[in-house]
């Protein structure tokens, strides 16, 4: 039985934003959010990531899947844990990310069918250059979302997120990893990259998937 496509609460942002959102996405292929967390989830996610880190349960990030996963710190250096339903915390930012599930696909009809996301551990000196989150025609991840948990964060920390222009392959936008700021954009498209972070820089990555088995 195909699962309900339905939201598990009501959605708590204004209709406008998620307007704003789809009309982005359909002229550029991504759109920052700001201010789009509250600052208690915020926290709580936070202190999920640290107790995780504090207990040695990041794990480094590796490129590719299946047998062609490799470890490589010259592309990449975060460390990561998948999210689960475990804490309160996570579910609730599972639970905001299904109701954006639901409003993107009610605005678009993209058949988002399954979300799966990772905290995002980068300490200072590490960074991800630029790369595509999936391979046209792949079937794989749909739309790749990005939700920052630094606080106070500045130029001179570094960490910025570069979104590139897919045709001029020219930077787009460059955007501060501070707390509460999400970003959304077409994982096929969009070309990025984690530039060099000088201070530990804290995030959740995740990626909106389209179902492609069969329904029953």
């Amino acid at each position: 039985m195909q699962p309900s496509l339905l939201p598990t609460t009501t959605p708590t942002h204004p209709k406008p934003i998620f307007d704003e959102l789809a009309d982005q996405l359909i002229d550029r292929g991504w759109h920052v959010i700001e201010n789009y967390f509250d600052t208690t989830l915020i926290k709580s996610l936070v202190a999920d990531l640290k107790a995780y880190d504090n207990d040695g349960e990041l794990t480094p990030a590796g490129i590719g899947r299946g047998i062609g996963f490799t470890l490589d710190e010259n592309i990449r250096g975060d460390k990561t844990r998948w999210l689960t339903r475990s804490t309160d915390a996570q579910k609730r930012y599972l639970d905001e990310m299904d109701m954006l599930r639901h409003e993107i696909n009610r605005l678009l009809f993209m058949g988002l069918f399954e979300y799966e996301s990772h905290f995002a551990c980068y300490e200072p000196g590490a960074y991800y250059l630029k790369h595509r989150d999936s391979f046209r025609g792949a079937a794989g991840r749909i739309l790749t979302t990005v939700a920052y948990l630094n606080e106070t964060w500045q130029n001179e920390d570094g960490g910025f997120l570069a979104l590139y222009n897919p045709k001029s392959e020219q930077v787009a936008a460059r955007i501060m990893p501070l707390a509460g700021t999400l970003v959304v954009f077409l994982s096929e498209d969009i070309p990025h990259e984690v530039e060099p972070t000088h201070r530990q820089r804290l995030s959740i990555a995740g990626w909106f998937k389209c179902h492609t088995g069969e329904v029953i």
